[in-house]
C-alpha cells in the first residue's frame, strides 16, 4: 500500500503545480493591488484582506477583524474560460448598491447579499460574487469592487444610516398613494390598503412532489408607500438562477436599492432566488423601474415599452 501511495502523491502534487502554473498570480498581485496565496492542492490564488477601517462592534464586543471581517477573491482555472473567480466582500450599508453596481458593470455576478452577524453596529453585510473570463478581466472587476468602498469610506469614515439623499424629503406620516396609474402601468390591479397600493405576481415550482405558488410563497411583490412624488417601493423577487443577474442589473440601472440576496426554500423544482429591494422617488417613475424587471424577468406578458 505504501508504495503504491507514493508515487500517487507524487503525482497528484505534480499535476497540482501544474494547474496552479496555468495562473498569472503575479498579474492577480498587480491588478489588485493586493499579495495573493497560492493553495498548490486545489490550485487556487486567494487574496484577502481585513475590513480593520471602521470600527465594528457585534454584541457590544469590539470585534477583530480575523472573527469573520475579512473580505476576499479567489481565482482558480476556468473549464470554459482561462479563470474563474469567486469572494466575498464586507460591506457597510452605504457601501452595497454601489459595490454591487462596480461588480456587475464589470462582468461579474453577485450571487448572495446577507448578514453574519446580529447587534452588530455599524450593520455588516456580506456580497458574494463569482465570474469566468479571463485573469484580466476578473482582476481587474475585482479591483474595481475595491476602489468602490475604499472611496466610498474616504469621504466619509462613518457608514451612512439612511438612504436619504441631501435636500431629499422624509416620507409623510400619511400615505396617500393614487392606485390607478400604478394599476395601469403593471396592467393589474393592485391591492389597496391606507393610502398605499401592493402587486403580486406568483410563479409555478414544485416542492416535495407538491405544487406550490403565490399563496405559498412563491411571489414576486412591489408595495407603494408615500405619496404619489414622494414615495417608497420596496419588494421581493422571485427569480430563477438564469433569471437572477438580469432581473437585478434592470433594477440597479435604475437606482432601485438591492437590500437582501438569498433563497427561502429548499428542494424546490425549479431553484428560485429572492432578491428583496427598496427604492425612492415619484411613485410612477420607481412603478416604471420595478415594471422593467417584471418584464426582464418574464413576469408580465406584454411586450410593450414602458408608458
Amino acid at each position: 500500500m505504501k508504495k503504491f501511495l507514493l508515487p500517487t502523491t507524487i503525482l497528484l502534487g505534480i499535476v497540482s503545480s501544474a494547474f496552479a502554473g496555468d495562473l498569472n498570480t503575479a498579474r492577480i498581485d498587480e491588478l489588485t493591488g493586493l499579495k495573493g496565496k497560492m493553495n498548490e492542492k486545489e490550485g487556487v490564488y486567494k487574496i484577502t484582506f481585513p475590513r480593520s477601517n471602521v470600527k465594528v462592534v457585534v454584541d457590544g464586543w469590539t470585534m477583530p477583524p480575523f472573527m469573520g471581517l475579512g473580505t476576499w477573491a479567489a481565482f482558480t482555472k476556468g473549464a470554459h474560460t482561462e479563470a474563474m473567480v469567486m469572494g466575498d466582500t464586507v460591506l457597510f450599508e452605504d457601501e452595497v448598491n454601489p459595490a454591487m453596481s462596480a461588480a456587475v458593470d464589470n462582468g461579474l455576478n453577485v450571487t448572495a447579499l446577507h448578514n453574519h452577524f446580529f447587534f452588530d453596529q455599524p450593520n455588516v453585510f456580506f456580497m458574494h460574487i463569482e465570474g469566468e473570463g479571463t485573469v484580466e478581466k476578473l482582476a481587474s472587476a475585482v479591483k474595481k469592487v475595491y476602489e468602490t468602498t475604499k472611496a466610498i469610506r474616504g469621504q466619509n469614515a462613518k457608514p451612512a444610516e439612511s438612504f436619504l439623499l441631501p435636500g431629499q424629503l422624509s416620507l409623510p406620516e400619511k400615505n396617500s398613494i393614487t392606485a390607478a396609474p400604478l394599476n395601469e402601468i403593471f396592467g393589474m390591479q393592485g391591492e389597496a390598503k391606507d393610502g398605499m397600493v401592493k402587486f403580486t405576481i406568483g410563479r409555478p415550482a414544485k416542492m416535495h412532489g407538491v405544487n406550490i405558488e403565490k399563496d405559498m410563497g412563491v411571489n414576486t411583490w412591489a408595495a407603494f408607500a408615500g405619496t404619489d412624488d414622494n414615495a417608497v417601493v420596496d419588494g421581493d423577487f422571485a427569480v430563477t438562477e438564469d433569471e437572477l443577474q438580469p432581473v437585478m442589473r434592470s433594477l440597479l440601472k435604475d437606482k432601485i436599492n438591492i437590500v437582501a440576496i438569498h433563497q427561502h426554500m429548499t428542494h424546490e423544482e425549479p431553484r428560485i432566488m429572492f432578491f428583496h429591494y427598496w427604492g425612492r422617488g415619484r411613485a410612477k417613475d420607481l412603478a416604471n423601474a420595478v415594471k422593467g424587471g417584471f418584464l426582464v424577468g418574464g413576469l408580465l406578458k406584454v411586450s410593450s415599452p414602458l408608458p
